[in-house]
């Protein structure tokens, strides 16, 4: 934290400007002596705060480039500390001959994520906050996007905070108890305890719930493409890709294993998973592979299951009911391909296909376009995840969620024992422990090894 950093904040490559970005106690001092002003009476160490300053980069030897520096002063920037930010032009060779110039007049490059990790370790925002803003910047999709800017709000760790306080405030009056047990006195009302340890517990189960949302949105809803061999899964994920990502083959069991990839379909990202194709062989590969298709089918919230027209109904409805038991609370489209294949006589004579079957169904060739369009378009309405307004907060980090499930385990017991009337001491380790979990999450509760993790994932100049 005593060392100046610098680091390109703009993305790697030329382009028409770049950022360059000077954090830390010398950061204006170490500025001022390699940026010379256009109006000669103006100097960055009395240049006011958030102020812009045109000049030109120098080095003894010559004039590197214009630029525009912006000038924070602490605890007013980004990282709480002294900053400043120079926008020049954006050849490679500019940007590395001012770095260069920089770290000779003080500064050291920046780690990856730095300048957010002081930003956090100075109090600028908490730890959830600060994983938020890595979440932004990696956000491809509308959904991601709303995710990673509600939580960078604040509003999680904010509400996390004052469970802590009333938490710890119950916890401080348990223990007081504790060194006047001889005397029997009881400061902490029991039953606004219990009543309280029940909102609590429901509102951390509740965020924890919110994960399966968060997580389908930020990683993509996970599709699993199930059938029996030679149905056109290959094809059909190929074409929904627009790549090709799986190898297409007349023979059996070409595919063996699970071949997974997203694509963005109307801002919702999917994330198709190709399975083995299941059928009755003596293949261990392939068996195995059929194994895993049916561990997917669980994963996944999403089941396209295509059958082939021109196959044969016997082997459809066997395999119907094979995979029926396994359908429960999953959102289902029977797709029926390779359609073209079929007259308009043939295809109405299958339609009655599995009778039984409640799920919507699809008749298409993975080959048209226009079958395609319509198989994208209904997946989207299928999809149709939850709006999410401004002020909502949902998990989509598995540090936090893990964290939650803790702390709800936490008032579990802490439920359990004072309904039993247990000591206070007992009580106190519970409710210890469910703070300590919660603020895991926002930081207040950390130690190195979680925090070198964490922010090694940033790009470096965030």
């Amino acid at each position: 934290m005593n060392d100046t950093i610098c680091a390109i904040a703009t993305a790697p490559g030329s382009g028409g400007v770049a950022l360059i970005r000077v954090s830390g106690p010398e950061a204006i001092a170490i500025s001022n002596r390699v940026f010379s002003p256009k109006n000669k009476e103006k100097d960055l160490l009395t240049l006011p705060a958030r102020r812009l300053c045109l000049g030109s980069v120098e080095s003894e030897e010559e004039r590197i480039d214009e630029a525009l520096v912006s000038l924070f002063r602490a605890p007013h920037s980004y990282t709480g500390e002294d900053t400043v930010e120079i926008a020049c032009h954006g050849s490679l060779y500019i940007q590395q001959q001012i770095l260069k110039l920089l770290m000779e007049k003080g500064c050291r490059m920046a780690l990856a994520g730095e300048f957010t990790q002081r930003a956090f370790l100075n109090g600028k925002m908490d730890l959830s906050q600060a994983e938020a803003v890595a979440e932004l910047i990696a956000s491809t999709s509308a959904g991601m996007h709303r995710l990673a800017l509600n939580q960078m709000r604040g509003g999680f760790g904010k509400e996390l905070g004052k469970l802590r306080e009333q938490l710890l405030e119950f916890a401080s009056l348990i223990e007081l108890e504790l060194d006047f047990e001889e005397e029997d006195v009881e400061f902490a009302d029991r039953a606004h305890l219990k009543q309280f340890a029940s909102d609590i517990a429901g509102l951390v189960r509740k965020l924890a719930d919110s994960f399966s949302l968060g997580n389908a949105i930020k990683n993509g809803i996970p599709v699993a493409i199930l059938g029996e061999t030679n149905a056109g899964k290959s094809t059909l994920l190929n074409q929904l890709l627009g790549e090709e990502r799986a190898i297409v083959s007349d023979l059996h069991g070409t595919t063996r294993d699970v071949i997974e990839d997203t694509v963005n379909l109307s801002n919702i990202t999917f994330r198709f998973i190709d399975t083995a194709g299941i059928r009755e062989t003596t293949d261990v590969l392939e068996n195995l592979g059929i194994e895993r298709a049916f561990e997917k089918l669980q994963q996944a919230s999403i089941l396209l299951w295509v059958m082939d027209l021109t196959g044969s109904d016997a082997r459809t409805e066997a395999l119907y009911r094979v995979i029926a038991p396994r359908l429960e609370g999953k959102k289902t489209l029977l797709v029926f391909n390779k359609s073209d294949l079929l007259s308009a006589t043939e295809l109405e004579a299958k339609r009655p296909l599995l009778p039984e079957a409640t799920a919507e169904r699809l008749y298409i060739s993975a080959k048209r376009e226009e079958d395609l369009l319509l198989l994208k378009r209904r997946l989207v309405e299928v999809a149709a995840p939850a709006a999410i307004s401004s002020g909502d907060v949902v998990v989509s980090n598995i540090r936090h969620y893990e964290a939650l499930i803790h702390a709800h385990a936490a008032l579990l017991r802490l439920m359990e024992g004072l309904e039993q009337n247990i000591s206070g001491d007992f009580l106190s380790q519970d409710i210890r422990e469910c703070i300590h979990h919660l603020g895991e999450i926002t930081g207040h509760i950390s130690n190195k090894e979680i925090l070198t993790h964490i922010f090694s994932r940033f790009c470096i100049g965030k």
